[in-house]
């Protein structure tokens, strides 16, 4: 009966401990996210854009998928997910963070510690108390807690919350990298397909060209064209061929930048018509910027850095008050190996400690007032990434917007040099006008090809940015859970 009311008075003494510690409130400041510092709404007035109102908010996919929907395309962006270097990079740093943040999450546990040990001594008749020589032993056997800080102030919970936004924060940066490899390997794929589709016109061109002054030559040598004629030719023929020794250059340059993001060798599969279009892209609503708080990763991460700065201060301050420790071991000991399992060869030992440094030239202070420094560095850090933010989403809206103009201009001018090169072809085999004017049409038509496969991918690269700036969607299962600490739109931060 002692025995069964011994062992209940030890739980609840546990309980009690345990409860006592899980009471114990932080003295991290209370977190407050900071206000915005952007306006309520884009400014898409200006291109004549309506804004999205709170009752529509963004129409983002699902995930990238839906939006990225070429299955070449496609296969190139899940390749570069699992190749590229710099998303394997990202995913070890949120191996090392969470092992960071275990380290923090163990100190506030105790230590237990096994130990078994014995000894033999051999005691000089000189120093036994009874004058003869002696030779004792001892033998013990136990469990201890070591030096277990006790955290009353919470200054180990602000280091694991510190931690543990931390990790969250790389976790979040980790997403931001994602969402980039995946922006960038998309722009990548449509320059290329640029570049294709600008080299088959250039090499039409040239084409047409060389056999231009193949006809031009034998008219000369019949004597029924003049030699300027046949240099006029010649002039239109190497421009052709400097074009497309450069846009071949380009090409090349673009096929290896996409190698480098998907991170393996590719077999590229060019297009073969030169009139074929590089693509579309669905629209994407911009909502309210108030939104890209819980959509952009990049921001997820600034504000979860502050948040681990907050929580620092919170553990700079807890310096100030005592540290309690807590060593304690029980177990059996006796002079014989069979002794220790025998009643009455319990053994125990409690050695509380408390420290309170009373001098130590400034250091807590100087420690508390950097934590308090980092934190309002990371408070203008996360402004100032808010603020980019903005920026981003507000120029990938205007290019969107002025580009879908100028396509349709772009468009319409090459439609209208076509013409004009045809009948001004037209009237030279009529005698009516100078082969000067066919070599400006067909420059001015080459121009306008050119201009056009370039502002169609401008357009492209518009709406991939917009998808960006706007936090896309990545379609990562491991993507973390918001923090435990809640977090509240209050205009204030405070500075103390």
């Amino acid at each position: 009966m002692t025995n069964i009311t011994l062992v209940t008075s030890k739980r609840r003494f546990a309980v009690a401990l345990f409860g006592v510690l899980a009471g114990c409130s932080s003295l991290a400041p209370q977190y407050h996210r900071p206000p915005l510092a952007v306006a309520a709404s884009y400014p898409l007035a200006a291109s004549g854009m309506a804004t999205s109102s709170a009752a529509h908010p963004a129409a983002m996919p699902a995930d990238w998928q839906h939006y990225f929907a070429e299955p070449a395309l496609q296969a190139l962006i899940n390749s570069a997910l699992d190749s590229n270097r710099d998303v394997r990079i990202a995913s070890l740093r949120l191996e090392q963070s969470r092992a960071a943040l275990g380290i923090q999450q163990a100190a506030l546990a105790p230590v237990l510690g096994a130990s078994a040990g014995a000894s033999r001594s051999h005691v000089p008749a000189d120093l036994s108390l009874t004058r003869q020589p002696m030779i004792t032993s001892q033998y013990q056997l136990g469990l201890g807690v070591a030096a277990w800080e006790l955290d009353f102030w919470g200054r180990l919970a602000s280091l694991r919350d510190a931690a543990r936004a931390e990790f969250l924060a790389t976790d979040a940066a980790r997403q931001a990298v994602r969402l980039a490899v995946i922006a960038q390997v998309a722009d990548a794929y449509y320059a290329l397909r640029e570049a294709d589709q600008r080299l088959l016109l250039a090499q039409r061109t040239l084409a047409s060209r060389q056999e231009s002054f193949r006809i031009y030559g034998r008219r000369v040598a019949a004597g029924s064209a003049s030699r300027l004629n046949l240099t006029q030719v010649e002039t239109l023929l190497t421009q052709a061929q400097a074009l497309s020794a450069q846009l071949g250059q380009q090409r090349d340059s673009a096929l290896q930048a996409l190698q480098l993001l998907v991170g393996q060798p590719l077999q590229w599969q060019a297009s073969t018509s030169p009139d074929s279009t590089l693509g579309e892209l669905a629209p994407l609503d911009a909502g309210l910027p108030s939104a890209l708080l819980t959509r952009r990763p990049d921001l997820i991460a600034a504000e979860l850095q502050l948040q681990a700065a907050n929580a620092q201060i919170g553990a700079a301050r807890a310096a100030y008050f005592p540290s309690i420790s807590l060593t304690a071991s029980g177990g059996s000991a006796s002079a014989a190996l069979d002794g220790l399992f025998k009643p009455g060869s319990g053994s125990w030992n409690f050695a509380p400690s408390v420290n309170l440094p009373l001098f130590d030239a400034g250091r807590r202070d100087a420690n508390l007032a950097l934590m308090q420094a980092r934190r309002d560095s990371a408070i203008a850090s996360y402004e100032k990434a808010v603020q980019a933010a903005f920026r981003d989403v507000a120029n990938a809206l205007s290019a969107r917007h002025w580009l879908v103009q100028q396509v349709d201009i772009a468009s319409h001018a090459q439609a209208v040099q076509r013409e004009r090169a045809r009948l001004t072809q037209l009237r030279f085999e009529h005698g009516a006008a100078a082969y000067l004017e066919v070599l400006d049409a067909q420059r001015d038509l080459l121009s306008a090809e050119q201009q056009l496969v370039q502002t169609r991918r401008a357009l492209l690269t518009a709406g991939i940015s917009l998808y960006a700036a706007l936090g896309g969607a990545t379609q990562d299962d491991t993507r973390l859970a918001a923090p435990s600490a809640p977090l509240t739109d209050s205009l204030s931060v405070p500075r103390s």
